[in-house]
């Protein structure tokens, strides 16, 4: 059975920063492209960053670009989102998910499987 579980989350102020961490089992993260995602209250989920498995280019979304950083541990299994310099509009339920296809690493509806979310709030 796959399983993506997150974790990392917490509450934290204006310019400090976390580490969220994909732990996959079921499956090996370097043959799926593993993307992180969030959504905020009142919001549709959105994409967050990526890291394809065609070569490990990565792609984030233009607001967290510069701040946020993918990686992966193909030892370890799992897949982690160094998030600096963070900021109030940065709190939102992030989830890892994991996607078998080349395509359009944003588009949501192509990734197959996904975890149950970990809570980041940014207090002003």
């Amino acid at each position: 059975q796959v399983q993506l579980v997150e974790s990392g989350g917490g509450l934290v102020q204006a310019g400090d920063s976390l580490r969220l961490s994909c732990a996959a089992s079921g499956l090996t993260i370097w043959r799926y492209t593993m993307g992180w995602f969030r959504q905020a209250p009142g919001k549709e989920r959105e994409f967050v960053a990526a890291i394809v498995w065609t070569g490990g280019n990565t792609d984030y979304a233009h607001s967290v670009k510069g701040r946020f950083t993918i990686s992966r541990d193909n030892a370890k299994n799992t897949v982690s989102l160094q998030m600096n310099s963070l900021k109030p509009e940065d709190t939102a339920v992030y989830y890892c998910a994991a996607d078998p296809n080349p395509g359009s690493v944003s588009w949501a509806a192509r990734y197959d499987y996904w975890g149950q979310g970990t809570q980041v709030t940014v207090s002003s």
